[in-house]
């Protein structure tokens, strides 16, 4: 049986996270992946890019996307991304 994923506050994901880039998935060919990197520049955490950007309603023409992408993350941040 799986466990439920229990997620950071809002602010708590905020001061924890450094960067989200968007990179290469090495283990799936033209597959793009969400990388979530620590103030200490460790990666904690990744995002399904398509899933994503689907989620939240995302286009390439979106000027705002970077903003939407990063709101979007910090609400779902795993709480066990603070043991990274």
């Amino acid at each position: 049986m799986s466990e439920e994923v229990r997620f950071l506050p809002y602010d708590e994901a905020a001061r924890l996270v450094g960067a989200i880039q968007e990179e290469e998935d090495i283990h799936r060919p033209d597959h793009r992946i969400l990388t979530v990197y620590n103030q200490g520049n460790k990666e904690i955490c990744w995002f399904d890019y398509d899933e994503v950007m689907q989620d939240v309603g995302i286009t390439k023409s979106d000027e705002d996307s970077k903003a939407k992408l990063t709101e979007y993350i910090l609400h779902r941040i795993p709480e066990w991304a603070l043991d990274m």
